[in-house]
C-alpha cells in the first residue's frame, strides 16, 4: 500500500469512528417502554475495533513519514512541520495586513470629523510577504503529495 492510500484509509477510519462514537452516545438512553434504536454496547465495540485499526495505521503512517525523504535530508515529518509552519505565517502576515488595511470585521463608516487610521505597517509588501509564502506552500504541498503517491507504507 502507498502512503497516499494509507493517508485515505487513516481518513476513513477516522470518519468512521466519529459516525459510531455519535451513533453509540444517541444510542445510549432510551425512553422507558420503548426499544433502542441500536445496540450502544455493539457500537463502543465497533469503535474500539476501528480505533485499535487507526492506531496502527498511524504507526505505521508516522514511521513511514519518519524514514521517507522529500530529498537529501528533509524527512517528510520534516516538510510536513514546514508546512504547516509556512501555512501559521501566511496567516499571521495576512490577517495583519488585512487589519491594517481595516478589511477585518464589518466596514467601519467614518466622519470627517473623526480621527483616521493610519497602517502601522507596509500593507502592500505584507502581501506579497503572504502571496510568497502562500506559493511555498502549494510547491511544499505538492511535492509532499508525489512523495505520498511513490512511498510504500511501513510495516
Amino acid at each position: 500500500m502507498k502512503l497516499a492510500e494509507a493517508l485515505a484509509l487513516r481518513s476513513d477510519l477516522q470518519r468512521r469512528f466519529e459516525q459510531l462514537r455519535a451513533r453509540a452516545q444517541a444510542a445510549s438512553r432510551y425512553q422507558e417502554g420503548e426499544e433502542p434504536a441500536e445496540d450502544a454496547s455493539a457500537l463502543l465495540q465497533e469503535a474500539d475495533e476501528v480505533l485499535t485499526q487507526l492506531q496502527d495505521l498511524i504507526g505505521r503512517i508516522n514511521r513511514t513519514n519518519s524514514a521517507a525523504e522529500l530529498e537529501s535530508g528533509v524527512t517528510v515529518t520534516d516538510a510536513i512541520a514546514r508546512r504547516d509552519v509556512l501555512r501559521l505565517r501566511r496567516i499571521l502576515y495576512a490577517g495583519v495586513a488585512d487589519a491594517a488595511s481595516g478589511q477585518v470585521g464589518a466596514a467601519i463608516r467614518q466622519m470627517r470629523s473623526e480621527l483616521r487610521y493610519i497602517a502601522a505597517v507596509d500593507v502592500r509588501q505584507l502581501r506579497r510577504t503572504a502571496d510568497g509564502i502562500a506559493k511555498e506552500y502549494r510547491e511544499l504541498d505538492t511535492r509532499i503529495q508525489q512523495v505520498n503517491w511513490e512511498v510504500d507504507l511501513a510495516d
